[in-house]
């Protein structure tokens, strides 16, 4: 199944609220962005196919839309940060605010740094 993804992402740390309901109440980060979904690194994992209302903790212009748990991997407390991809992959259902915004936060390249070389 290794090189089946049509998408690329962007690799993106973006504080963000989510929950099943409008109040957002767990905090989370983003590990990367595609325009159609996200990578979120929580130890508070949803099961797939439940909807969350997620929030972009960016500026003054908050970007808010629903999207639903497509996988998730739980991982134990104690060892949340050894596990590469401990979290869920969610995909966008409809977007309410800052679509536009969000687009153009994964179409962002890397800018090279002078000499030609790239931080990674």
């Amino acid at each position: 199944m290794a090189g089946t993804r049509i998408t690329a992402r962007k690799r993106k740390r973006i504080a963000i609220c989510f929950g099943t309901d409008a109040a957002g109440s767990r905090r989370a980060f983003t590990e990367d962005l595609s325009p159609m979904g996200m990578f979120i690194k929580t130890a508070n994992v949803c099961n797939p196919n439940t909807v969350l209302r997620v929030e972009l903790l960016i500026d003054d212009q908050p970007i808010i839309f629903d999207a639903r748990v497509m996988w998730a991997k739980r991982v134990p407390q104690n060892l949340f940060h050894l596990v590469k991809k401990s979290g869920m992959g969610v995909r966008i259902i409809r977007f309410h605010n800052g679509r536009d915004r969000y687009m153009g936060l994964c179409e962002l390249q890397d800018q090279p740094t002078p000499g030609g070389l790239k931080h990674v």
